[in-house]
């Protein structure tokens, strides 16, 4: 059991935890590879806190978890990615670079479509985990989600190994930890790719989601 910190309240409750990211705070949780920590997409405030709080560049734009694909549906093309991909693996690990929609900036916090725009692309995925998929669905909205880790640091799958110094930047009031089953599988983070011409991946990052699964499934990969 994840012993109390000082300035962040810990809950086991899902709907709890979307209260708190409803009205701004930020919220550490299991995902289907690590703890993340994130906030609503759509909140400044949240936003600019994540960086903040994880010590991140504010170059580096933050990836998106949605609990459903509709959540993404107006953010982000999903008809970019090749046929059958998005199908074949989601919900799951992998992250694709899809195309932002003109209409995105307004489920989007400016700071964080003016940062998504510099490129025209945002990286998503649709979380297989059912806590992290049930927070984005109660909260309502799609959330930014980085593993719970200073920049640069090791990313945890135990709530016990959380680094003191991120819960101790977790103050706001509306701020939580939601400690709740299935623990994080860990191993590799997201599996990242962009899709390319051709119907071709590129393949940005491997991690849990294998190249040779992605090539079994009928992709081609380029790096």
């Amino acid at each position: 059991m994840l012993s109390p910190c000082p300035g962040v309240r810990v809950t086991s409750d899902i709907a709890d935890a979307a209260r708190c990211l409803q009205q701004g705070g930020l919220a550490v949780f299991p995902t289907e590879t690590f703890y993340g920590v994130g906030g609503l997409a759509s909140r400044a405030d949240a936003v600019a806190r994540v960086y903040q709080v994880k010590q991140r560049p504010v170059q580096r734009p933050l990836p998106l978890l949605a609990g459903s694909r509709e959540q993404l549906a107006s953010l982000v093309r999903l008809d970019a990615a090749p046929p059958g991909l998005l199908d074949f693996f989601w919900p799951g690990a992998l992250t694709v670079a899809l195309p932002l929609l003109p209409s995105a900036a307004a489920g989007l916090s400016p700071a964080l479509a003016s940062s998504l725009s510099r490129e025209g692309l945002a990286a998503v995925r649709v979380s297989p985990h059912p806590v992290a998929a049930a927070l984005a669905r109660l909260a309502g909205g799609v959330l930014t989600s980085s593993s719970a880790n200073l920049s640069g640091r090791e990313a945890v799958r135990d709530a016990e190994a959380l680094d003191p110094r991120l819960l101790g930047a977790l103050d706001g009031p509306h701020d939580v930890i939601l400690n709740v089953p299935p623990r994080p599988a860990g191993g590799l983070p997201s599996t990242i790719v962009r899709p390319g011409p051709l119907g071709f991946l590129h393949v940005l990052r491997e991690g849990a989601v294998p190249v040779d699964a992605l090539r079994a499934a009928g992709f081609s990969i380029v790096f």
